[in-house]
């Protein structure tokens, strides 16, 4: 989310060795408590700013296998404005391992696409790695950074070396704001949130008119870029709306839980709501059941999926991380970013978590930093 205060200034003070406090007492979780609850200490692991000076970090990835170039264990990060501070113009993915060493994994030429992408490069939310290391990354593009000149964009699919081998357009593409991955054997389902769908036209007003598309690609040959078999509307009728500040406000972090419900962060609505058999599902099933609405969440963006179901959403009206239970009872809540005023508003957006340790990985616009959430 673009702050003009504070896109950009990678001189900040880094919040290494931050306590993450809880921002008000919540009920604890009965058996062995909240994922969050151990996790107290926020640590910066680098900077996302690559070499062409890309800034606002969005999407952000665990590795979990390696191949190629990328490395288990590291995350990738996309950035969504340029060097000037352009929403909808970053091109780059940066690799960064827990050690805090940072690498440019791909640059993107917009001018040199394998297929079309309406309106260019502006890579956003919308990150995963797929079997065989290919790696799927939104595109919302501009061409000034001002939500008038939002196009449609595409998905921009990217080998294990961080070569660009194609693109996804049309088939309900409209503006892919974020998305989570879930294989399937020789098939990959991607659960892409769309928030372009008349919202410039609009001027500002809100329409209900978001999207959650179901797009099932072929990931069979390692050698092969990935193909789409089909693409199928799961769910609509989201709030959206342009924004001076965001470019654009929609349905945003999408998870997928062990009973094949997927987890929608209803920005504008200020919940999170949930949408059945996501992955065999023939039609939309609107905007979902109402999970949990209100409370600790604060227009909640990025959403990733913990242990047991834990739906982790981190707020854009302010620095807090809260854990919500899959029945809807917010668990937990751990202050991330204190920095400007409000305290710690826009500067938070893509998270990831990693189950073996323990750990929660997110993104600070403020700062253009990974960070992690851990124990002391």
């Amino acid at each position: 989310m673009k702050h003009g205060r504070r896109a950009g200034l990678t001189a900040l003070t880094a919040l290494t060795g931050l306590a993450a406090t809880a921002a008000f007492a919540l009920p604890a979780q009965a058996a062995h408590g909240p994922f969050v609850g151990p996790l107290n200490t926020v640590r910066t692991i680098a900077s996302t700013v690559p070499g062409n000076g890309d800034v606002n970090p969005y999407g952000t990835a665990l590795v979990e296998h390696s191949e190629g170039d990328l490395r288990g264990g590291d995350v990738l990060v996309s950035n969504f404005n340029n060097s000037g501070n352009k929403q909808g113009t970053g091109t780059t993915l940066v690799q960064v391992n827990p050690h805090g060493e940072a690498d440019l994994f791909s640059q993107i030429d917009p001018n040199n696409l394998p297929g079309p992408c309406p309106g260019g490069v502006g890579l956003t939310t919308a990150l995963s790695v797929l079997p065989g290391g290919w790696v799927v990354v939104g595109s919302l593009p501009t061409t000034d950074g001002t939500a008038a000149t939002a196009k449609a964009g595409c998905l921009l699919v990217l080998d294990k070396h961080g070569n660009l081998r194609e693109t996804i357009s049309g088939h309900g593409i409209n503006g892919p704001w974020d998305m989570t991955a879930a294989p399937h054997g020789d098939t990959t389902d991607l659960f892409v949130t769309n928030v372009l769908n008349g919202t410039v036209r609009a001027n500002g007003k809100v329409v209900h008119r978001g999207t959650v598309l179901r797009l099932t690609l072929c990931t069979q040959d390692k050698d092969q870029a990935p193909t789409l078999l089909s693409s199928t509307v799961i769910g609509s009728g989201f709030a959206e709306r342009t924004d001076p500040n965001a470019l654009v406000i929609g349905p945003t972090g999408v998870g997928l839980g062990r009973d094949d419900t997927l987890y929608v962060a209803d920005t504008l609505g200020n919940r999170v709501t949930a949408i059945p058999h996501a992955s065999t599902r023939r039609s939309s099933d609107g905007t979902g059941r109402v999970v949990t609405s209100g409370g600790a969440l604060n227009g909640p963006l990025g959403l990733a999926i913990a242990p047991d179901d834990e739906i982790l959403t981190v707020n854009s009206g302010d620095g807090n991380l809260v854990d919500t239970a899959a029945y809807g009872r917010q668990l937990a809540v751990r202050t991330l970013d204190r920095s400007g005023s409000p305290a710690g508003a826009g500067a938070l957006f893509g998270l990831a978590v990693d189950r073996d340790h323990h750990k929660v990985y997110f993104v600070d616009d403020a700062t253009n930093q990974l960070d992690v959430l851990e124990r002391p």
